[in-house]
């Protein structure tokens, strides 16, 4: 070895960068083969805190609906119990129980329905067939009772259904362009989902979880061309139930239907009275509304004023101004529980998020078209606003299951 060879040997081993380069290099191909860690699986997950700007939504609409539905349903009450407050307490136990479920979800690591959502479908199908063998109530079959509280079967599907899409988009979603993933087992949940709420019957929930059902597919990543098809084998599904018959439930509320304000028969005034109405207590509150409390509608000219139609008094007593004010903070709460899922860790957290907020949107939109007569009088209520227990808690809850998906998202917290 040459005296100039041996300089740079010795140049090149007592260089501290080219000494370690070797290892480094080394180093970077052992990480690179070793297994990567499996995070463990936390059941409680308090992440970056809670979405502030949506909890206070959900708080300032709870609180807005409780006292519209007491204001609403004092009439009522006292003609039917004898309590001008019966269904305020009532209303009010509901939603601290709510409160409470929403409270505790929202540090529950949302993950958890992903590992269960089989099993919350197959619970789904099981309340629906129970209520089946359960006694009804005028001949309609959706409640499971526990002696004086009824849980809604419905209820139960409507989340299970948005869990189990969000599962089922999360594990396939690089083939969910493909029919075998998306279009053929969608429309076998909907189809068998269907028909256990026909046979209830509640003709209201199935479109509605049929909207929740197109709704998850398509942020699932389904291909448009699918729709289309869906499309056409629903109205060909109509058609057949309307000559077969077995609409007949429904064709009965679609009598009145867009006729609120005409005679033509003395029994088709009275079909319509409810809708009629509810006509005139949208209309008679103006533009600023009659005053909290001062509704006339509600003196037992409304039937059920508490519940679906709800609203209606809304409009009588606070106004167009007061019933935009609401549908603003819908539109606002819609909008921040989808911008806030947007932006969860994973993929699951988008859908479900997203897909439980959508079922607020759905359902605040369906509830006005009914009131003002522009679909048929179904029983579609109005998030914290209409009177129920078991739609109310499962309202909460799935508002808590939201913020838990908050606290992965990457958002600013205030």
């Amino acid at each position: 070895m040459s005296e100039k060879t041996a300089r740079a040997v010795r140049a090149a081993s007592a260089d501290p960068a080219r000494r370690v380069q070797a290892p480094q290099s080394a180093q970077r191909r052992n990480t690179r083969s070793a297994p990567k860690k499996k995070k463990k699986f936390k059941f409680f997950d308090i992440g970056l805190g809670l979405d502030m700007p949506f909890c206070l939504l959900v708080l300032v609409l709870l609180t807005v609906g409780i006292i519209m539905m007491f204001s609403a349903s004092y009439p009522i009450a006292y003609a039917e119990t004898g309590d001008s407050y019966y269904y305020l307490k009532r209303q009010i136990i509901f939603a601290v129980i709510g409160i409470g479920a929403m409270i505790g979800l929202s540090f529950v690591n949302y993950r958890i329905f992903y590992r269960f959502a089989k099993l919350l479908l197959a619970i789904s199908y099981g309340a629906l067939i129970l209520v089946l063998f359960l006694p009804g109530v005028n001949g309609v079959h959706r409640w499971i009772g526990f002696t004086s509280f009824n849980i809604q079967a419905s209820e139960i599907t409507k989340f299970c259904i948005i869990v189990f899409f969000a599962y089922w988009g999360t594990k396939y979603a690089d083939k969910m362009k493909y029919m075998k993933y998306s279009f053929i087992p969608g429309m076998a949940i909907f189809g068998t989902t269907a028909i256990l709420l026909i046979l209830e019957p509640h003709f209201s929930c199935t479109v509605i979880v049929f909207l929740l059902v197109l709704v998850m597919l398509f942020i699932s990543g389904m291909d448009t061309k699918y729709f289309v098809l869906i499309g056409i084998l629903v109205g060909a599904a109509v058609l057949i139930m309307w000559a077969t018959g077995l609409l007949g439930y429904a064709m009965d509320r679609m009598d009145g239907w867009g006729k609120a304000l005409e005679y033509t028969t003395s029994e088709m005034w009275q079909t319509t009275w409810q809708t009629r109405n509810s006509l005139y207590a949208i209309g008679s509150g103006g533009l600023t509304g009659l005053g909290l409390g001062q509704s006339r509608q509600k003196y037992l000219y409304l039937p059920e004023p508490q519940n679906d139609f709800v609203f209606a008094i809304v409009c009588e007593e606070l106004g167009l101004i007061g019933a935009m004010l609401i549908l603003v903070l819908f539109a606002l709460l819609v909008w921040r529980g989808i911008t806030m899922s947007r932006k969860a860790s994973d993929t699951f957290g988008k859908l479900l998020g997203i897909g439980l907020t959508a079922q607020v949107g759905l359902q605040v939109i369906l509830n006005i078209f009914v009131i003002t007569d522009w679909l048929p009088n179904t029983g579609i209520s109005l998030p914290f606003f209409s009177y129920g227990g078991s739609s109310l808690i499962m309202l909460l809850a799935q508002m808590g299951v939201i913020l838990s998906v908050s606290r992965s998202a990457k958002i600013e917290k205030r």
